[in-house]
């Protein structure tokens, strides 16, 4: 371990970002709340900025490490104690200068904050409270802040980050306890999920005595709360014995409930975590079964998914020729969409005979295909949950077809303005009994090569004036 003495502030902002890019949890804040007089900043539901960096990543936050010193040795990580690279610490009020020096200048709109196991969990989880509450009390920022729980850490200290922070996630790892046992053996399944039952718990309780504060239910639970209503519930795949079930009560887990800390709540926008894909040899079944049992158990707000990179060559990792999985991630969040917006179950998408997703087709496409016996779909019939299920269809373009369909009969023209993607909807739709083209078959082999071949057959029978590519305006589907 190389610790750097007497490092500069920029010193420190370049080693310690760098060492925070693997971390992909970093997303919009899903908190409204306005600037407070003698205080700066704000926070928008959809307003964190994006920007890129040299090497790619998107950067809408100050995301950074508090150190990048660990106690811990997990192979897949940069910082392990056993990689000699340079070590340095922020102190509390660095963090707060930079963070009040970008946000003034317009670089950020927020601030990520993690970081490495300094000493002990519970030394590292007091010095980022810190740092949280000097940010808020001392120079009144009233922006965005996402902050990492550190595992271990006691529950009165993650609980105090949760009344400082908009978002709080502590990352999975990795999809099954074997694997986070054999890859990062100073961590354990329990001191992961038990302060995410608490963050969980809090906002609840957050959300029941305080309002919004306590923050909106996921979109999973929405959907689930939606296709309840029409008795058409969501599946549940047969979830990990490792991940406990919710209580049925949410006993209080709340204590400092002063006004300076709950004028913004518990963690108002909700808690995330993440899972590196490709480091432990899981499949895309065991993943995603872990992700909706996430769903289902701790309304979290998102999984996401870091394609494993292999930066340490340690053997005990593997070492694709490929580089890192960066398809299957990108498989892998089009499957996480299907779960949260589209009533979507893993045991409908994958099984155990077939574990991992077609890398040629995305997820829905895949499952269309295994299911054609439901389609194809007349567009000016089916109820909504059916055209979510239809290939090229997303939620948008559903509910505009709901609502235009109310004027008048639906045609494949108006489908393209509507933003259907007709080269991948034509093969499972009708529009007023009629299908796209008379070459068109309902045949798994036939859909399967013009969805590979870029949709050969569709380009080749379709006249320039069939359909139009337009700007889709207010008045295209109100009656004259």
């Amino acid at each position: 371990m190389i610790i750097i003495e007497n490092a500069s502030i920029d010193d420190k902002l370049r080693i310690l970002a760098d060492s925070a890019k693997y971390d992909v949890a970093c997303t919009s804040s899903g908190v409204e709340r306005k600037a407070e007089k003698g205080g700066i900043g704000a926070s928008s539901a959809c307003g964190i900025c994006h920007s890129f960096a040299a090497d790619g990543r998107c950067i809408s936050l100050l995301k950074i490490l508090y150190t990048n010193e660990c106690i811990y040795n997990c192979r897949y990580c940069i910082n392990r104690i056993t990689n000699d690279i340079p070590r340095v610490s922020f102190t509390p009020r660095e963090i707060c200068t930079l963070t009040m020096e970008f946000y003034k200048r317009n670089y950020i709109e927020g601030l990520f904050l993690s970081s490495g196991i300094l000493n002990s969990p519970d030394h590292t989880m007091e010095l980022m409270v810190q740092t949280l509450k000097m940010l808020r009390e001392d120079y009144h920022f009233g922006g965005y802040i996402h902050c990492k729980a550190i595992p271990g850490a006691s529950s009165e200290l993650v609980e105090l980050a949760g009344w400082y922070a908009d978002r709080m996630s502590i990352n999975l790892e990795l999809p099954t306890a074997d694997g986070l046992k054999r890859l990062a053996p100073n961590k354990s399944r329990s001191t992961i999920l038990n302060p995410m039952r608490q963050i969980q718990l809090g906002i609840d309780q957050s959300r029941r005595f305080l309002g919004m504060k306590g923050g909106n239910y996921s979109a999973y639970n929405y959907t689930k709360n939606r296709l309840a209503k029409k008795n058409t519930a969501i599946s549940s795949s047969k979830t990990l014995p490792d991940l406990p079930d919710a209580p049925r009560t949410c006993p209080s887990v709340l204590h400092r409930q002063s006004d300076s800390l709950t004028k913004r709540g518990f963690a108002p926008a909700g808690q995330s975590t993440q899972m590196i894909i490709g480091a432990s040899g899981e499949t895309d079944f065991e993943i995603m079964s872990v992700s909706e049992a996430l769903y289902q158990r701790f309304d979290l707000k998102r999984v996401f998914y870091s394609a494993f990179i292999n930066v340490n060559n340690d053997d005990e990792l593997p070492a694709p020729a490929d580089g890192p999985p960066l398809a299957r991630e990108h498989r892998l969040y089009q499957a996480d969409w299907l779960l949260r917006y589209y009533g979507f179950s893993a045991s409908e998408l994958l099984n155990e005979k077939r574990p991992n997703f077609n890398p040629f087709l995305d997820p829905k496409c895949d499952w269309a295909l295994g299911h054609l016996k439901d389609f194809p779909v007349e567009i000016n019939r089916a109820d909504y949950d059916t055209l979510l299920r239809v290939p090229g269809i997303g939620v948008k373009s559903a509910g505009r077809i709901i609502k235009a369909r109310r004027m008048g009969s639906i045609s494949f023209n108006d489908l393209k303005n509507m933003g259907v993607v007709l080269k991948r909807a034509v093969y499972f739709i009708t529009c007023g009994g009629k299908m796209f083209s008379k070459a068109l078959l309902i045949d798994e082999d036939f859909i399967t090569k013009q969805l590979i071949n870029k949709n050969t057959l569709l380009r080749n029978n379709t006249p320039e004036s069939s359909i139009t590519y337009k700007q889709m305006h207010l008045f295209d589907f109100i009656p004259q």
